[in-house]
């Protein structure tokens, strides 16, 4: 079944999940990231549906997101920014705002943990030093490295997110606890400000 439903194109699954009568015939899968952070009415009105197929349609893409999330493990020690933006990516797949993550490792590279430190606005992740060091200070991370997405799709940090590395990087310096990077990941790509040579 696995096979099959792999072989068959975009339009043909986006039919079978929602049923002969879809009336978007133009929406593709590859549209789905903009269908992930809708709610049930919004989904009826986008894909022309009713509301049993567009709850199931729901359910089907929350349990995809939860099932790429779990498979997708950060892998440690990190190699990469682009190791950090393929775990990050399904976590903040269809969020219309801004979420801030952080990763901790120890002297070695290897990931500690990791937490979600706040969850802002459609333009703004709002974050304080306190809140990304304390964890670090909890697991004795011997680093960080910091993550947010940016829904609009360009990676570009803005001025605040340029503002905000430079907090958390002076936080780091009289803690003693190292900010490796800062990446900002969208549909569009993904900066990382250590990469830039900007950290």
């Amino acid at each position: 079944m696995r096979v099959i439903a792999r072989a068959l194109d975009d339009q043909t699954l986006l039919t079978q999940a929602l049923g002969e009568n879809l009336k978007a015939q133009n929406f593709s899968v590859r549209q789905l990231s903009t269908l992930l952070g809708m709610e049930v009415p919004d989904l009826m009105r986008e894909l022309q549906v009713p509301n049993q197929q567009a709850s199931s349609f729901a359910a089907a893409l929350e349990l995809g997101r939860r099932a790429a999330t779990a498979e997708n493990q950060l892998d440690t020690p990190l190699s990469s920014g682009a190791d950090l933006v393929n775990w990050l990516r399904p976590r903040v797949a269809g969020v219309c705002t801004e979420c801030f993550y952080a990763v901790y490792l120890n002297a070695k590279g290897v990931v500690l943990s990791h937490r979600r430190i706040s969850e802002g606005t459609l333009t703004a992740s709002l974050v304080h030093p306190r809140e990304v060091f304390a964890p670090a200070i909890l697991y004795r991370a011997a680093a960080i490295i910091v993550a947010h997405n940016h829904p609009s799709g360009d990676p570009q940090p803005s001025a605040e997110d340029r503002a905000t590395t430079r907090r958390l990087q002076r936080a780091g310096r009289l803690l003693g606890i190292s900010l490796l990077d800062h990446i900002v990941v969208s549909g569009g790509g993904y900066v990382s400000f250590l990469e830039k040579g900007w950290l």
